[in-house]
């Protein structure tokens, strides 16, 4: 297995609910998620974060904070990513569309405590460890 990648994921809420996409085509095809994708040289985790956002909901955050950080790996895909998490809240008068319809099937609403399944790894380390991005400021 190669080098960890350094992936950064958006928990983006709105109101008691976060966004979440149905993944298709690829890396965690058929999990749920959030909008997110890889860390590029030089680049900050918020910047990443507005950046993977915008490409893939076209969604244009405010602003994001770091939360969390969680060790994933794929075991069937023979990947292994550093997710970077950071909070983000919905800014009014927007929605989320599916812009890279090729790795995105649809994006919802979901309570953080009646969540979808299956979720991406990460995601589903956060929930089992009884992280709430809710708690957060």
């Amino acid at each position: 297995m190669n080098r960890p990648k350094v992936g950064i994921a958006v928990i983006v809420r709105r109101g008691p609910r976060v966004l979440l996409g149905l993944r298709k085509n690829g890396h965690a095809s058929g999990m749920w998620g959030c909008p997110g994708g890889h860390l590029e040289g030089g680049e900050s985790f918020e910047t990443c974060a507005l950046r993977e956002t915008e490409e893939e909901t076209g969604v244009m955050l405010a602003e994001a904070r770091l939360w969390t950080v969680v060790n994933t790996v794929f075991h069937r895909e023979g990947k292994h990513y550093v997710c970077v998490f950071v909070i983000a809240d919905m800014p009014d008068g927007q929605e989320a569309q599916v812009i890279e319809s090729n790795k995105c099937e649809r994006w919802e609403w979901h309570l953080w405590d009646r969540l979808p399944a299956p979720l991406m790894p990460g995601l589903e380390m956060l929930v089992s460890r009884r992280f709430n991005p809710f708690d957060e400021g």
